[in-house]
């Protein structure tokens, strides 16, 4: 828990735009992951089954691309204060374990069968995200960052589409179960996977997800560079748009797909993730649009705290803790029965419980109080 004033600008208009654009992107996820039933849900609100791409697909890259940007926006000041590298590596170690066991936290909630761990999925993702870019970001420049992003892409493409997989030969990105990432998954990953017999979150894809961060680390060393506003859009604009259309390019090629996390994929929802930026950076530092964000401003300034209450408070509106039907239940029973569609009823529940894990983020956001790991 920090003080604003000392550990947490919130009255920065850079930062006012990085929370905006993470806050969204957290009400979105709660509302994707969510909804009043999974048998009646809207198409963007899915996830693409295997190839293609949703609405659902761009949240989680731009997590990463967002950590990459906070990183970049954080430990520049850090260096300039000449802080020892050796406190920073203690605090990059900490935070990314502690990212780590929230995960593997919220995996066990409320059962806790520690004979069915999953080892991967999100939270822990991105605590390997932080941990690396960080380190990326303080040993080397943007130049070879660039470098190793582009040569972390173009290596996952050869592997993925062309170096045969033992016992199946050629990689078929068509489905699932002929490719390395599920190769690799199925022999080396411990614990319970997602797809049963590899993970989305697993171990090969987790290489060009790291891209997905470094992506967020130029921008933000674009948007320390450029300190004339206006410049600094037009930047922004441009490359999102140049990363938005080299990934349609690469798709021709190497389909654009989250469950492997694609070449391709990183560079078009990272492009859309610098055009989100760009947006909120126009209307709020700019326009000066800063009531119209306050959602996204309140969810992402307590972006870990919402993720977590969003995850922990399933137990009370998705189980029959009470006896009888659950609260999900309940509610699309009575909707429908009025004559609304289920899909829309069900969408209506998940923006309801967005809605419900606002209120206590909101309440720490007025008494500025910021819960970090």
């Amino acid at each position: 828990m920090n003080n604003p004033s000392s550990a947490y600008p919130i009255l920065s208009k850079r930062i006012i735009s990085l929370d905006a654009l993470r806050g969204f992107t957290i009400a979105a996820m709660v509302i994707v992951n969510d909804p009043g039933s999974w048998n009646h849900v809207y198409a963007p609100l899915e996830h693409a089954e295997w190839n293609g791409f949703t609405l659902t697909d761009v949240i989680f890259p731009f997590f990463l691309f967002i950590i990459g940007v906070s990183i970049a926006l954080a430990y520049s000041k850090r260096l300039e204060d000449n802080l020892p590298k050796k406190d920073i590596y203690k605090k990059i170690i900490s935070r990314t374990i502690k990212i780590y066991l929230l995960g593997l936290f919220l995996w066990l909630w409320p059962d806790f069968d520690f004979g069915a761990i999953r080892w991967t999925g999100v939270l822990q993702r991105i605590s390997v995200v932080f941990f690396v870019c960080a380190l990326l970001y303080l040993n080397t420049n943007w130049k070879t960052q660039i470098k190793i992003a582009g040569v972390i892409l173009v290596s996952y493409w050869i592997v993925m589409a062309y170096i045969p997989v033992p016992g199946i030969g050629t990689p078929d990105l068509a489905g699932p179960e002929k490719n390395w990432a599920h190769w690799l998954d199925s022999v080396l990953l411990p614990g319970v996977m997602w797809e049963k017999t590899w993970d989305p979150e697993g171990i090969l894809s987790t290489l060009p997800a790291i891209v997905s961060g470094i992506t967020g680390m130029l921008i933000g060393k674009l948007i320390l560079t450029v300190k004339e506003e206006n410049k600094k859009l037009v930047w922004l604009f441009f490359i999102g748009f140049a990363m938005l259309l080299a990934g349609g390019v690469w798709n021709w090629f190497f389909p654009i797909n989250k469950n492997i996390w694609s070449s391709s994929y990183v560079l078009y929802s990272s492009g859309f993730a610098t055009l989100g930026l760009a947006a909120c950076i126009l209307i709020v530092d700019i326009m000066g649009y800063t009531k119209w964000t306050q959602l996204g401003r309140v969810y992402g300034a307590n972006a870990i705290t919402a993720y977590v209450l969003a995850g922990m408070l399933t137990l009370v509106f998705y189980s029959s803790i009470f006896g009888g039907a659950s609260l999900n239940d309940l509610f699309m029973d009575a909707m429908t029965g009025i004559g609304i569609d289920a899909k829309l009823a069900s969408m209506m529940y998940a923006v309801i419980y967005m809605l419900i894990i606002y209120i206590p983020t909101y309440i720490l956001y007025r008494k500025k109080i910021f819960i970090k790991v």
